[in-house]
């Protein structure tokens, strides 16, 4: 496995690839890599005959008042990692190598869609993730990119992104990857206290307690507000608890296929997680 710390030296290592018309694969992350992104690898080798991964904690994407300077960096962890699963190159630039110095003129913004959710909790977050995700797509040039469903909204959001911008490659989203007890994994669960990551698995139960409600024909509305209630009760500060089409729309009943979401903070850690439930056939 290599790793390149500069856009030209990375282009250097892909461009044999490029021209025997090898797939490549491509996997964007901020490092501190668990089991979720290790499988994104995973699915991205089924496919692609190489693979890259990303390591760049992206500043702009990061609120005043969000944990930009305390995320974790771990790099030789996750090199370690990631050549254990069959990663091909690893990308890990420095800040400077992705934004120059000088006062950037260019910003990506996808409207509509980034609104809500966890675009209203953190403003500009969504404009910080789709320029990154431009700049590493002309940068690494792949054929499929992979990213979790965890982030169903970023998911959606780098899909209309590429569509938008007639990008030529295919944005692959694969399922949650989740702890014994239901946990959605994220890097973030690391600043969770003993007590917090023993309540942190209710999430994920008020989701799929939702789902059965649904199925059962209870309105949509009355098992949001319960969720909202139950969630409370048991210590959560909800953010927000949602329901929306796959396509991010608005929706008032279950008379179509919908997306139930969920962000709440246990201390000072948010947590995110999300359920899709079909309407029945």
């Amino acid at each position: 496995m290599k790793t390149e710390t500069t856009i030209h030296g990375l282009a250097a290592s892909l461009n044999p690839a490029r021209h025997a018309k090898k797939l490549i694969g491509f996997v964007p992350t901020m490092g501190n890599l668990h089991e979720g992104h290790l499988n994104l690898v995973r699915e991205a080798k089924k496919i692609c005959d190489l693979v890259v991964v990303s390591i760049f904690v992206n500043p702009t994407q990061f609120g005043p008042n969000e944990d930009f300077d305390n995320y974790p960096r771990t790099l030789d962890q996750d090199s370690h990692l990631l050549a254990d699963v069959g990663c091909d190159i690893v990308f890990a630039p420095a800040v400077e190598q992705m934004f120059a110095k000088e006062p950037r003129k260019t910003n990506i913004q996808v409207t509509e869609i980034t609104q809500g959710l966890c675009g209203h909790a953190r403003p500009g977050h969504f404009d910080g993730v789709a320029l990154i995700v431009t700049k590493l797509f002309n940068i690494v040039q792949p054929n499929y990119a992979f990213f979790g469903q965890k982030d169903f909204q970023q998911l959606v959001i780098v899909q209309q992104l590429v569509r938008d911008l007639n990008m030529p490659l295919e944005v692959i989203g694969v399922p949650t990857t989740r702890a014994e007890d239901g946990l959605a994994l994220s890097s973030r669960n690391g600043y969770l206290t003993v007590e917090e990551r023993a309540l942190a698995p209710q999430i994920y139960a008020s989701l799929n307690h939702a789902k059965v409600f649904l199925e059962q024909g209870e309105a949509l509305k009355d098992i949001l507000e319960k969720m909202k209630n139950d969630l409370t009760t048991s210590g959560f500060e909800i953010d927000y608890v949602e329901a929306r089409t796959p396509e991010l729309e608005t929706v008032l009943h279950f008379d179509q296929d919908i997306v139930l979401f969920v962000a709440a903070r246990l201390g000072k850690t948010r947590l995110i997680d999300n359920l899709r439930v079909n309407v029945p056939t």
